[in-house]
């Protein structure tokens, strides 16, 4: 079931999608060659516990053991921070992360250059962050759904980058996973129309390759099943009478 929020908790998503935007721009100022990705989330943490009453949505959701999932090139999504994990030069880092604030979710998510990396590598993030603002940018009262994910993957395809199946967006409010179901492809005018008060985590996983994938052993991480390289990208977006509303930005 849909669930439509107030103006007022929308605010509170902003509130907490305050917190979100600030959490990545620290572990992205962090990120460097030789740094741990244990040594990320135990910093994401720690600032997400800082502000009063925040706590990290993901620590604990269905078991998951850490505070951000952080996925290093063909890991698409749900990598798990470990001090065994060590950022090379040349990587690139997906890191995802939510903060529950005042009874309200927040998720964002952005793919990082670890030191120099490739054209191809540097290209496949700038597509990737094209992507979802052409996603954005469909978040209308009125489009539906499939709109969304037929932005997103026209700009993918056009680049000649898969877009992945098995992974959508979603809608976020008081649980982290609402409906609907936010695919990142489809067809225009299809799917559930956009209400005024839908609050979705728009977030394009754009492989260099093809779009299938795979769960490694741990049950948890998700790869491209060729090994090539993925990106990821995130924001919370609120439906709203002026247009589609950022909620996972700098306050």
């Amino acid at each position: 079931m849909v669930t439509l929020k107030s103006p007022r908790e929308i605010d509170l998503m902003a509130k907490a999608g305050a917190i979100v935007a600030g959490t990545l721009a620290l572990v992205g100022d962090l990120v460097e060659p030789g740094i741990s990705t244990e040594a990320l989330d135990a910093a994401a943490e720690a600032f997400i516990r800082s502000h009063p009453g925040a706590s990290p949505s993901f620590k604990g959701l269905y078991g998951f053991p850490k505070s951000l999932c952080i996925s290093i090139n063909d890991e698409i999504v749900h990598g798990i921070p470990s001090p065994r994990r060590i950022l090379r030069e040349g990587n690139i880092v997906s890191i995802d992360v939510g903060v529950h604030l005042g009874g309200y979710h927040a998720d964002s998510a952005a793919t990082f250059p670890v030191g120099e990396i490739s054209p191809d590598a540097e290209r496949l993030l700038q597509v990737t962050r094209e992507a979802l603002a052409a996603g954005i940018a469909e978040a209308r009262y009125g489009n539906h759904v499939g709109d969304i994910g037929h932005a997103i993957q026209t700009v993918a395809e056009a680049a000649g980058f898969g877009v992945v199946r098995e992974l959508v967006g979603h809608g976020v409010g008081q649980r982290m996973h609402e409906d609907p179901q936010v695919p990142n492809h489809g067809q225009p005018h299809r799917g559930p129309r956009l209400q005024l008060g839908m609050t979705l985590a728009l977030e394009p996983m754009i492989t260099a390759g093809d779009y299938a994938t795979r769960v490694l052993d741990d049950k948890w991480t998700v790869v491209t099943a060729d090994g090539s390289l993925s990106a990821h990208f995130e924001h919370t977006v609120a439906i709203t009478r002026e247009g589609p509303r950022v909620l996972t930005k700098a306050a």
